[in-house]
């Protein structure tokens, strides 16, 4: 059955990979004592990278793997909110004005859900909310019906259709912020770019130092997108705001790897819309 599924998920358009398997005591088929994911990731080597819409690869796959959990990336056919918890899911319905997503809905095996949407181009959000996580280009949410560790199975709630388009209040949560104006002398020219830039940094990350808990994570990404924009537009290093911004979050008490997953995610977002200075090049 999960191979007819995966297939039917990859006629669609979407492509699938196999991931592990949880075992019946909770643990994961990749054999790792501890694994922190059981059940959640590729068994892939390159993982993500090799997801695929050919049957015959898909049907190598699961003949290889037979209880293969199904994983479907995300950011080609369909972005997701991922919702895990009462509260996650209360604040998504806060932001989106009271009303949840009429579009394809899953619930997943750890009790939370997964809202689609039409991709809009942008990477994973590591809470986007406190409890929502947003995986878009570069991510996979595991897919019905598959298992979950603790026994349970994912299943629709609403069957997959067309995604619905992203509400705007969403879509300007997943985008992050723009920078703060910059101040301008004369028409579109931004006044020492370099000097704004080194504030910019200095700025941004005592913000993420000093934020509160249950902001933190939030905050971190958002300042690493408005940073990105700065990277993109050559006025400032990758290297070095990666490091301040990797410092202030530790000063803040968030954890190594989600400091990192959070940073490469707003600072690649970032670079990809990089700020506009201004500056002419020579006729």
């Amino acid at each position: 059955m999960l191979l007819d599924v995966a297939l039917a998920y990859a006629r669609h358009g979407i492509p699938v990979l196999p991931v592990h398997t949880p075992a019946a005591d909770g643990s994961c088929s990749c054999g790792r004592a501890g694994c922190e994911r059981p059940g959640k990731h590729p068994r892939l080597r390159h993982g993500l990278t090799e997801a695929s819409v050919d049957p015959r690869r898909i049907e190598q796959w699961w003949a290889r793997w037979p209880a293969a959990n199904v994983g479907l990336r995300t950011g080609v056919v369909m972005d997701v909110a991922d919702v895990d918890s009462p509260g996650g899911w209360h604040g998504l319905r806060h932001l989106l004005g009271g009303e949840m997503p009429r579009g394809p809905q899953v619930r997943t095996g750890g009790g939370g859900w997964h809202f689609w949407f039409s991709p809009i181009g942008y990477g994973n959000r590591v809470r986007l909310l406190p409890g929502v996580d947003w995986r878009g280009s570069g991510g996979y949410v595991i897919a019905p019906p598959s298992r979950h560790a603790h026994g349970t199975a994912y299943y629709w709630v609403i069957r997959p259709g067309d995604p619905p388009a992203v509400p705007a209040s969403l879509r300007d949560l997943v985008a992050g912020p723009d920078p703060p104006s910059p101040a301008r002398h004369g028409p579109d020219v931004i006044v020492h770019p370099g000097r704004y830039a080194a504030v910019a940094l200095e700025a941004e990350t005592a913000r993420v130092a000093r934020s509160p808990v249950g902001t933190r994570n939030d905050t971190l990404n958002r300042a690493a997108f408005a940073l990105g924009r700065l990277v993109g537009a050559g006025l400032l290093d990758a290297a070095t705001v990666t490091g301040e911004l990797t410092a202030a979050a530790r000063r803040a008490g968030l954890g190594r790897a989600e400091t990192a997953r959070t940073i490469r995610s707003g600072l690649g977002a970032g670079r990809h819309r990089p700020l506009d200075t201004g500056r002419r090049s020579a006729a």
